[in-house]
């Protein structure tokens, strides 16, 4: 059986993760973009957002480029992270994934950006520019 083949997205923000304290409000700094993430446990609070005004003494990690799998997905569907991710732990690309009700995202180091894309279309994926209805002004 021949593994599912995907369209990707990608987008041209500078994305970061950010680490707050928990119960952490989301500060003013944590500007949107394509994709704006808060994931927040009883430990810590993550924030996932544009890179340009987070401050230097936030924690931090980045910059980082954002591919959607291009949705949305049905939720029975099964190893569909575990087929994008294969070929970029093999090719040494670590990443950094988050899911949202239609798709799945995957963030790779901004240098690796290219490296990645290129990954996924010897393996028969499509990878474009996301579409500009989608991108953050």
């Amino acid at each position: 059986m021949s593994e599912p083949v995907f369209t990707l997205h990608q987008y041209p923000e500078k994305l970061v993760v950010a680490l707050l304290p928990a119960g952490a409000d989301i500060p003013a700094w944590a500007e949107s973009a394509s994709l704006f993430a808060i994931i927040a446990t009883a430990a810590e609070t993550t924030v996932i957002c544009a890179g340009r005004s987070v401050p230097k003494k936030v924690r931090h990690e980045g910059p980082f480029t954002a591919f959607a799998v291009k949705g949305p997905l049905d939720f029975a569907l099964t190893g569909v992270l575990h087929g994008l991710l294969g070929p970029l732990a093999e090719a040494g690309i670590s990443v950094f994934t988050v899911s949202t009700y239609p798709t799945d995202w995957i963030l790779v180091p901004t240098g690796k950006a290219e490296a990645a894309a290129e990954e996924w279309r010897r393996r028969g994926h499509t990878v474009d520019l996301a579409p500009v209805h989608d991108r953050k002004k």
